[in-house]
């Protein structure tokens, strides 16, 4: 959690794109991109994960299982440990033809992000005890990213960006991240409680 990204080929940036020209098949596992992703570790395989989610591409029925990925790795930077990840969502496989494309044009918005991080506000990033918060933040936007709402318009966009705000904090050591993390989890816990109210005043309109 503590590398330093400044380098060009170090770059969050550079990784996806190298994650991309690795694809060489028709499909590929998610164990397999983890395993490009090699030392920068499941924080920036985690952040690979949320790229879906911020572009108008459609991948069918993999929120749940990066979801499901997400909360576990979230879990592990809480407890301080490598997470298990189950074996069967690790051998999801995935289409070249969609993935590669995706990579690419995720690798052109964290080139944009990473223009404007820098360590900064330290205290939110070092420490046990803040990293176990922070993890536990990671968490809970990986639930949120869970949520069957794929329909609703920003019901997966505001948890990956809450998500991609904590990993770009935690990865670079950059507070001011960290703090716009939270911000976002709770606009987006305040967003989904929202579609709770109006779920339950529809459904209490139609029994009227």
């Amino acid at each position: 959690m503590d590398a330093q990204f400044r380098d060009t080929d170090n770059t969050m940036a550079f990784a996806l794109k190298r994650t991309a020209a690795s694809i060489q098949g028709e499909t590929v596992t998610l164990k397999e991109l983890l395993e490009v992703v090699g030392e920068q570790g499941l924080l920036l395989f985690c952040a690979l994960l949320t790229v879906p989610f911020l572009l108008p591409v459609s991948i069918p029925g993999v929120s749940t299982v990066f979801g499901i990925v997400i909360i576990l790795i979230g879990v592990g930077v809480t407890l301080n440990r490598v997470p298990w990840l189950p074996r069967r969502l690790m051998s999801r496989r995935l289409l070249r033809a969609q993935i590669v494309p995706m990579l690419d044009q995720g690798a052109r918005i964290f080139e944009r992000i990473e223009r404007w991080v820098q360590p900064r506000l330290l205290f939110m990033t070092g420490g046990a005890g803040i990293n176990r918060i922070n993890g536990l933040a990671l968490t809970a936007s990986g639930v949120l990213l869970l949520f069957p709402l794929s329909l609703i318009p920003f019901s997966n966009t505001l948890p990956a960006i809450t998500i991609l705000l904590f990993i770009f904090g935690l990865l670079q050591r950059d507070g001011y991240f960290i703090v716009t993390g939270y911000a976002a989890l709770v606009a987006t816990l305040l967003y989904f409680g929202g579609l709770a109210l109006m779920m339950i005043a529809g459904g209490q309109a139609l029994l009227g």
